[in-house]
């Protein structure tokens, strides 16, 4: 009886500590991001090029499409990374920015602004903010 009672804790306990893919999946894609946009703030301020983060893919002069996201205003040497780490497999990440953005400003001047992007993947929701001053943030916590 103490055998199948000790089971049962153990079961219970590693049924809890196991996370929904789609969580850390979210959350692993947040902090790349967050990450992509501050190496591209640096190279932006270093450069003293405008640089845009946008949502969707980039149009090449031959027309076709590349990418999940691009960085506008960055030159092709930043060699900054366009789609998401599970591009191909399940469901795709999409990002919701406020109705009046086309994308992320994020330089060259050191103060960009407040700026909030929200992560969407399956029904799970992750916010990427900044202050304008410090470097953007996960925030998991996010009211519907």
């Amino acid at each position: 009886m103490i055998v199948v009672a000790l089971i049962a804790v153990a079961t219970a306990v590693a049924s809890l500590a196991l996370r929904d893919p789609d969580t850390t999946r979210l959350e692993r894609e947040g902090q790349r991001l967050a990450a992509l946009f501050e190496a591209a703030r640096a190279q932006s301020r270093a450069l003293g090029v405008a640089a845009l983060w946008v949502p969707g893919p980039a149009v090449l002069p031959d027309g076709s499409l590349v990418g999940d996201f691009h960085f506008e205003g960055m030159p092709a040497s930043a060699e900054l990374p366009v789609r998401w780490l599970d591009a191909g497999g399940g469901d795709a990440v999409s990002v919701e920015l406020p109705a009046q953005h086309r994308g992320i400003v994020l330089g060259p001047e050191p103060v960009i602004g407040a700026q909030r992007l929200v992560l969407h993947l399956a029904d799970k929701r992750l916010v990427l903010s900044t202050d304008g001053l410090g470097p953007f943030t996960v925030i998991d916590d996010v009211p519907r």
